[in-house]
C-alpha cells in the first residue's frame, strides 16, 4: 500500500489487542492509531484519532461488534470494518455483512491472511476468510437470520448449559434466557426443548462465549 493505513482495535480483552499490535507492528503501510474496549471507547478513539480501517471483534459484552459495526458506520459512513473473530459460523458472517462489515477472518487466521484481508478492503473490495467462504458455500437452505444473542444462546445450550447457566455466562436475566428460546424456536420452527438442543449442538457445538 502507498499510503498509511490508520487502524483502530477493538476488543474487549487486552491480551488480544496486544497479540494483534505484535502482528501488525513494523509492516509498512499500516499503523495502529488507538484501542478501544468497548464501545464507548470505541467511538472516542474514532472522533480522536481518526482511523481509516476498525478491527472489530464480535463477541464483546457490552454491545456486541455487529451492532457497534453498524452504530459506528451510521455516524462514520467512510470508515472501513473489517470483523475479527473466533466465530465461523454463517449466521455471524451474515449479520456481521448485513451492519456493513467490509470482511470477516477468524483470529487464528495466520498473519498474512489478516494483511491480505485489510489491503483488500482498503482497496474497495469484500474479504472473507476462506474457511469462511467454505462454510457460505455450503451453506444449507437460508433461514430466518437469528441475532447474535440468539446465537450466543444455542452455543451455549450446545454446551449443555441450562438457562440458568446461560443466564448467568451472558448477564441476563433467566426470564429473558427463557424468551430467547422460545422465539429461537419459532423462527426455526422447532418443537420441543429436545430438536431445540438438537439444533444447538449440530450447528453450535463448535462455539461459545470466550
Amino acid at each position: 500500500m502507498n499510503t498509511v493505513t490508520r487502524i483502530l482495535l477493538v476488543d474487549d480483552h487486552p491480551l488480544v489487542r496486544d497479540g494483534l499490535k505484535a502482528r501488525l507492528a513494523d509492516l509498512p503501510g499500516l499503523e495502529v492509531v488507538g484501542e478501544a474496549g468497548n464501545a464507548s471507547e470505541a467511538f472516542a478513539v474514532v472522533d480522536s484519532a481518526r482511523p481509516d480501517l476498525v478491527l472489530m471483534d464480535v463477541g464483546m459484552k457490552d454491545v456486541n461488534g455487529i451492532e457497534l459495526t453498524a452504530q459506528l458506520l451510521a455516524r462514520h459512513p467512510q470508515l472501513r470494518v473489517l470483523m475479527l473473530s473466533m466465530y465461523d459460523n454463517p449466521e455471524y458472517v451474515h449479520r456481521a455483512m448485513q451492519a456493513g462489515a467490509r470482511g470477516y477472518v477468524l483470529k487464528d487466521a495466520p498473519s498474512q491472511e489478516i494483511i491480505n484481508a485489510i489491503e483488500t478492503i482498503v482497496a474497495g473490495q469484500t474479504f472473507l476468510s476462506g474457511s469462511i467462504s467454505g462454510r457460505q458455500t455450503r451453506a444449507q437452505t437460508p433461514r430466518p437470520v437469528l441475532s447474535l444473542r440468539e446465537c450466543e444462546i444455542l452455543a451455549c445450550l450446545a454446551k449443555g448449559h441450562a438457562s440458568k447457566q446461560v443466564a448467568h455466562e451472558l448477564g441476563l436475566s433467566v426470564r429473558t434466557v427463557e424468551t430467547h428460546r422460545q422465539n429461537i424456536k419459532r423462527k426455526l420452527n422447532l418443537e420441543g426443548q429436545g430438536e431445540l438442543i438438537k439444533y444447538a449442538v449440530e450447528r453450535y457445538g463448535d462455539l461459545g462465549p470466550r
